[in-house]
């Protein structure tokens, strides 16, 4: 009995001293529910507090925050309070004692209470935190990469350490929050390998994601946009997942992700349209000037009439409460939504007085660019940005910084230019990338149209300016050996500057590196071929060579892109057929996944192309899809919004014209009645000329009809007709140049056409300017050869007037204009 009663005391004894030992001062901090109790303990016990004590205080205090609204979160209080100083002092000296998640979490609070990067105790835990880096877990290590990031070390040396830990460690992260924290925390210092690596890691987790791990996605697309790779798979994976999770999202959180996709050029538009829908919902919860700037920025640009009224309302109450950043960015979106709220435009630019002093110099462009493009009518504020704009250029030696505060300038009502300002430009040429040169040279240019009316410098010192500007972008294009480099400085340049003076240049430079051409930057390529309007057929066939032999390696949404300056340019490559049809067969099968209104331009190109494939038509002339595509315009800029509305009708005009086999109904009648209505039926000077010549040639002006509307609304210059024996036959009613009263039958055949003598024929003339033709050619454009089969469809006899030939040297007088028309019309019938 007695060694029973032993054995049992040894546990006994163990139970109480295990009871006897636990913290009553830990048990006090679990049991505080707010932040006063909290303080108060941690002052009342300073001498007793452990480490454990410290980081626990901290953990409470910061978790006690985070569960308030915004609006309500004391963080300046609890910073300043002195028993929080006296933690930060304790556990400054206690970083030894920390393990190492305490030591990450630490900083992680530290940095959420706005505790200054320079702050000893922060410094000291980056620096352990460094010392201890290969032994931190992988949810350390991503806390503490955060860290770095929000203290705007994400370019530093642990930075990259942290990047080679994570290249070691990548095959076996699993966690999605982990791995998204790392991957927009390194962005900023990896190589493309890894870069490659992050991505299709993330690849093969997004599909296992709850669509409440939105936040996780949110950061992957985050770190698309920070690496600027528009990874589409991946994207569009991150998308769908997004989408399911939309209800789920605060108005905050939509606005990121909405600006995320804006900064990568990808627009879904079953997001958009969700997302627009939720953001409305939520305006009357947008109280306070912070959640009102995301919002208003976010929507503005998407929302409808009545939308934006009440945008614009909302802002007048607000604005006076704004910060400089948030009136900086309330102006960005007005001028993005082409606002013409005068009292709004007015109250902003009172309120810009205040503040221009504290905007760096590219906010002051950004400022100067959007009142500008509204029309502000408040010379004062004008006249401040000149000053500030004019101090910051001559205090700037960064060739980039230089050239855009130079552009600013020149857009202000009365730009001011003086010997320092040429001075500066001068002197930073050398060094300037192509856009900073062609930004520099529209400076120059407008520089020597308003110095006329100035006394300033004289234009001849602008000639010389300009002559070594040009000298300085030959060269450098010259130099260029990496067509990568090459399209990466060409990308933001538009303008005569390109067009007359390094057009030809880049273009044999292009020619000269046409083996560096890959299936990974055809596209870029492509585009900037469409842009410029330039003819180089090596180019072009080099681009359709490496897409059909690469086809499975671009994605699908890039066809469009691709065929794009083959269409434009009316060019068919060797093995066109074959190029097109590949093209085709790529993203056909994805037609559900395009957004509607890429649908309807890819449709409308290839119609351009003479390529109906009947999936695509029956897929566009649909329902379902036109009513997706109505919600979709909605939500789009309104430049954008009217452009596919007219390709729309211009593929409803091409499909019944070229394929009624398909019995695709035309119901663009009255969208063509409203747009020819807005458009003026005036003539210029040139197509006077013709309209003279033509009456003298045919025996009068009453042979000769103006402006033509046809059936389906092809518009043509000239009209007259032809008897069997090549004859002119007057028209009745001359005097009726608005032809949009004319009777059409049933059929949508003119009815005068069914009065026609028999062989008469019908001619339209059309006169074609320079845009009609390709920049370093007379080869004509491809919406201009679709106009000329359209017209030969409903029975013209098509003569078209080259601008190139019309004002050449050979025909400078009446006579040899009079017998070129008189060739045109006869010889060819």
């Amino acid at each position: 009995m007695l060694r029973c009663i032993l054995r049992h005391r040894l546990p006994l004894r163990l139970l109480q001293v295990r009871c006897m030992s636990v913290d009553p001062l830990l048990d006090q901090l679990e049991t505080c529910t707010g932040e006063d109790q909290v303080l108060q303990l941690v002052g009342n016990n300073k001498a007793k507090l452990s480490v454990t004590h410290v980081g626990r205080a901290i953990n409470l205090l910061w978790r006690f925050q985070k569960e308030k609204p915004t609006m309500l979160r004391t963080v300046d209080h609890i910073r300043s309070h002195p028993e929080f100083i006296a933690l930060r002092i304790l556990a400054e000296n206690k970083i030894d004692l920390m393990d190492d998640n305490d030591l990450v979490e630490t900083l992680y609070n530290m940095i959420r209470f706005n505790v200054e990067d320079h702050d000893s105790l922060v410094q000291q835990l980056v620096v352990e935190g460094w010392k201890r880096l290969e032994n931190l877990n992988p949810k350390a290590l991503s806390k503490f990469a955060v860290c770095l990031t929000e203290q705007h070390m994400n370019t530093s040396p642990v930075t990259g350490q942290i990047a080679s830990i994570v290249d070691r460690i990548l095959d076996d992260l699993e966690d999605a929050r982990i791995l998204s924290s790392l991957m927009v925390s390194v962005s900023s210092v990896i190589s493309p390998r890894l870069r490659d690596r992050l991505i299709e890691k993330a690849d093969s987790l997004v599909e296992t994601l709850d669509v409440s791990h939105f936040n996780h996605l949110r950061r992957i697309v985050q770190f698309l946009r920070n690496v600027k790779y528009t990874h589409r798979p991946l994207l569009e994976k991150c998308n769908q997942k997004l989408i399911q999770s939309i209800s789920l999202m605060d108005p905050e959180i939509l606005c990121i992700i909405i600006g995320l996709y804006q900064s990568l050029q990808f627009h879904n538009s079953e997001f958009r349209v969700l997302a627009k829908a939720r953001l409305i919902e939520s305006m009357d919860q947008c109280s306070d000037t912070a959640s009102f700037t995301k919002l208003f920025a976010t929507l503005g640009p998407m929302a409808g009439q009545e939308t934006r009224e009440k945008l614009e309302e909302d802002a007048l109450k607000l604005v006076d409460k704004m910060s400089p950043q948030q009136i900086l960015a309330v102006l960005g979106t007005m001028e993005e939504m082409e606002c013409r709220n005068a009292l709004l435009i007015q109250k902003i630019a009172s309120l810009l007085h205040r503040c221009l002093n504290t905007y760096r110099p590219v906010e002051l462009a950004k400022v100067t660019q959007a009142l500008v493009v509204m029309r502000c009518q408040t010379p004062e504020v004008f006249t401040q940005l000149q000053k500030l704009l004019i101090s910051h250029l001559k205090n700037r030696f960064i060739p980039c910084d230089v050239a855009m505060l130079t552009r600013v300038l020149t857009i202000l009502p009365s730009p001011r230019v003086d010997e320092q300002i040429i001075s500066k430009v001068e002197s930073i040429l050398p060094q300037c990338s192509l856009s900073d040169l062609s930004a520099l040279a529209l400076a120059i240019i407008k520089w020597v149209r308003t110095d006329k009316l100035s006394h300033y410098n004289p234009s001849v010192a602008y000639g010389g300016l300009l002559k070594e500007l040009n000298a300085c972008g030959l060269e450098r294009i010259q130099k260029i050996d990496n067509v990568d480099l090459l399209l990466e400085e060409l990308k933001y340049m538009t303008g005569d500057w390109l067009e007359e003076v390094l057009l030809k240049e880049t273009i044999n430079s292009f020619e000269r590196l046409l083996d560096q051409v890959t299936f990974r930057n055809v596209t870029d390529i492509a585009l900037f071929i469409t842009r410029t309007n330039c003819l180089c057929t090596p180019l072009l066939n080099k681009i359709a060579s490496v897409t059909v032999e690469n086809i499975a390696k671009i994605h699908y949404s890039a066809m469009y892109a691709i065929l794009l300056p083959f269409i434009v340019l009316n060019y068919d490559p060797p093995q066109g057929e074959e190029f097109f049809e590949t093209c085709i067969q790529h993203f056909l099968p994805h037609i559900n996944a395009i957004d509607p209104h890429l649908l309807v331009l890819i449709g409308y190109a290839l119609a351009v192309a003479e390529y109906f494939p009947e999936e695509l038509i029956k897929a566009l002339f649909n329902i379902d899809f036109l009513s997706r595509l109505d919600a979709q315009l909605e939500t789009l800029p309104s430049a954008l919004n009217i452009r596919i509305r007219l390709r729309l009708m211009q593929l409803n005009r091409a499909v019944c014209l070229e394929c009624p086999e398909y019995q695709i109904p035309w119901f663009h009648d009255q969208y063509c009645q409203q747009v020819q209505h807005r458009v003026s039926g005036s003539i210029n000077s040139v197509q006077r000329q013709i309209h003279q010549f033509l009456g003298e040639i045919l025996g009068g002006l009453n042979y000769v009809k103006v402006s033509v509307m046809t059936p389906y609304y092809h518009s043509i210059d000239f009209e007259c007709i032809l008897d069997k024996k090549k004859r002119p036959i007057p028209y009745m009613d001359q005097l009726s140049a608005d032809l949009s009263k004319m009777q059409w039958g049933p059929d949508n055949q003119l009815l005068e056409t069914k009065s026609l003598p028999p062989g008469a024929q019908r001619i339209a003339v059309e006169f074609l300017d320079s845009k009609a033709f390709c920049k370093n050619s007379s080869h004509i454009k491809g919406e201009y050869a679709m106009k000329k089969r359209h017209l030969e469809i409903l029975g013209y006899h098509v003569v078209q007037i080259s601008s190139l030939e019309w004002n050449s040297m050979e025909l400078s007088t009446k006579d040899a204009w009079k017998d070129y028309l008189r060739k045109k019309l006869f010889d060819d019938l």
